[in-house]
């Protein structure tokens, strides 16, 4: 029996993920009172005792609750006895005395447990074994919990053959165990789970990563973590860009003879939560005035009520927000903005559903019921490729700028190209202070050549496109530009933007044409100077988080609709991220017009 290694001296340590996983283990413990049926004697002495020594393990007193439930063992027959043994050597498991714990086992007999009892029996001897190098038998005892194991054990099973998987050197197997763990953690077990699921991707090199994602379904949790892996090594995966067929609001009758909106549900209190004081003051001023265009545009009926919070410049600011929106009686909060502020929410216990108007950088993806939502650069550097692909363009040159946007948006359009059997033939970057980019056209396009499969992607603000595109004319490179938002300052202006004539970009539709349910960019540019410029991508932005909300439900589950909404077609993945299909428009005699009279956000057919 693995309790062999009772006489071994083990070094007391704080077990991973101990706290959370041992109350689960707890809240299926049986009591006295469970087993009545299956012990003799024992009596309400017996029973007063346990439950004292339950409320001295709840208040943290290990070692005295450890102490109760041994004398308790040692006062008991058959199957109390046993019982009292099994909670002694959990508590000093807890404890981290694994030495203890095998020595309160001693030789308990797996006929005298009930319950879940005999499966918690193995997870205290898989554990033991881990810890002293056994991974062979610590995978017997797990492989022999069976198909159907209590919640508290399955939960505890998993985080077991994550450190097993790791000790063998697994790393990604480990991973995933802990990526499906995630969600039946809180707090601080949560946040050391993650961190060993982070470590454990961090060990393994590209091709291992992108092997094993290969594997993977579309929706394992474990997929967004190898993607925020390979991301951070430079490497992004090539996006599964969404393809939705069905628009959510298509009318139906209801149950009482009148028409409602499919996939609508009603408001009651929102809170929407921006930085409205702090170094993004600007920004929100753009998402708070397009949020509130939409509501006032909304038939008065169906608006919720409304409150606007200020989240202020750290996380905490933010979670104190959120407490105050919460205890005010918001049932959704959209916002913070701040990607750090977005992924420190998501570390919490969410009361109210968020829908979240960024994307954070760690990884990890909105709660059940939640959404994260945002105008990622990294989407559009992929819709680009994917749409030079559609035109026959196999061959690109990269040139962008050295802004944290700009490389995201490069390094996504070199992936998501490069999966599509296109080629990059040079890529570069054109720092903000220069103006002569003859040498990094030379380094991007030397080896382009020219023919109709032939293109340039260009990420840069509308100021570095209009210096770069005469260039590239002078240097002979006429091959047809295609760009993401970022070259477009928001608003017509012939004169500058005369340079830009050819240059196909994924943008806002709003900002081109009406879009039904909004209201008309032209005539909201009049009187609200934020939708104005480049703050007219955010105002779209906010309208659309708005229009969002009561379709929450619907696009979580439906990942074939979607919501035809000013930054784009938005429909949603099964980990709660909003997705964007851009529109498209090129310049025309220094305007940008939508292609075809129409920002179509579909892809070219090839």
């Amino acid at each position: 029996m693995l309790r062999r290694f009772a006489g071994t001296v083990i070094a007391r340590h704080a077990r991973p993920v101990a706290t959370a996983l041992l109350c689960a283990a707890l809240a299926a413990c049986a009591t006295m009172g469970d087993l009545s049926q299956h012990v003799a004697g024992g009596g309400t002495a017996a029973t007063a005792q346990a439950d004292h020594a339950e409320r001295l393990y709840a208040d943290g007193q290990l070692d005295q609750a450890a102490n109760e439930f041994l004398a308790l063992a040692a006062g008991s027959r058959g199957d109390a006895a046993a019982h009292y043994r099994l909670r002694a050597a959990e508590v000093l498991r807890d404890r981290g005395d694994l030495d203890g714990a095998a020595r309160a086992l001693g030789d308990i007999k797996r006929r005298r447990l009930h319950g879940d009892e005999p499966q918690r029996l193995d997870l205290l001897d898989a554990e033991i074994a881990i810890r002293h190098g056994d991974i062979g038998q610590a995978d017997e005892l797990l492989a022999g919990l069976g198909d159907d194991p209590s919640e508290a054990v399955r939960v505890r099973a998993l985080e077991l053959r994550a450190r097993a998987d790791l000790a063998r050197g697994e790393r990604f197997a480990s991973a995933h165990s802990r990526a499906l763990l995630d969600r039946d953690l809180q707090g601080g077990d949560r946040e050391q789970n993650r961190r060993q699921l982070v470590d454990a991707l961090a060990g393994l090199d590209v091709d291992a990563l992108r092997t094993g994602v290969e594997r993977l379904r579309a929706d394992d949790p474990l997929r967004p973590w190898v993607e925020q892996a390979l991301r951070g090594k430079g490497q992004p995966l090539a996006r599964a860009l969404p393809k939705p067929s069905r628009p959510v609001g298509t009318m139906q009758p209801g149950g009482n003879g009148s028409l409602q909106s499919e996939g609508y549900s009603s408001l009651h209190h929102v809170a929407l939560l921006l930085p409205l004081s702090a170094q993004f003051a600007t920004v929100s001023q753009s998402v708070r005035d397009g949020f509130l265009s939409a509501y006032f545009a909304d038939a008065r009926e169906r608006r919720p009520e409304l409150r606007i919070y200020d989240s202020g410049r750290t996380p905490a600011d933010a979670i104190a927000a959120y407490e105050r929106a919460v205890a005010d009686g918001a049932d959704h909060v959209v916002g913070p903005l701040q990607r750090e502020s977005v992924g420190e929410l998501f570390h919490q216990s969410l009361r109210a559903r968020v829908l979240a108007l960024n994307h954070p950088d760690t990884g990890e993806v909105p709660p059940p019921g939640s959404a994260e939502f945002g105008l990622l650069p990294d989407a559009e550097g992929a819709q680009v490729a994917e749409r030079m692909i559609a035109r026959g363009i196999t061959r690109a040159a990269i040139l962008a700028a050295t802004a944290d946007w700009a490389e995201r948006a490069a390094r996504a359009f070199r992936a998501q190209f490069e999966a599509a059997g296109g080629v990059i033939a040079g890529e570069t970057r054109i720092p903000d202070k220069d103006v002569n980019y003859s040498t990094q056209i030379l380094q991007a396009t030397g080896s382009l050549g020219s023919g109709t499969d032939a293109g340039v992607f260009v990420s840069t603000r509308p100021q570095q496109a209009r210096l770069l595109l005469p260039q590239l004319r002078v240097a002979g490179v006429n091959l047809p530009v295609f760009a993401t938002s970022h070259v477009y300052a928001g608003d017509a202006n012939a004169a500058l933007d005369r340079d830009l004539d050819g240059v196909e970009f994924c943008d806002a539709p709003w900002l081109f044409g009406s879009i039904p349910g909004r209201p008309d960019r032209n005539r909201v540019a009049t009187r609200i100077d934020t939708a104005n410029g480049l703050g007219g991508r955010l105002f779209a932005f906010g309208m659309d988080a708005y229009a969002l909300l009561p379709y929450m439900d619907w696009l979580l589950t439906h990942p074939d609709s979607y919501l035809n909404g000013a930054t784009g077609e938005l429909t949603a993945d099964s980990f709660g991220r909003i997705h964007r299909l851009v529109g498209w428009a090129r310049f025309q005699n220094g305007i940008a017009l939508p292609i075809d009279g129409a920002l179509d956000s579909a892809p070219l057919q090839p």
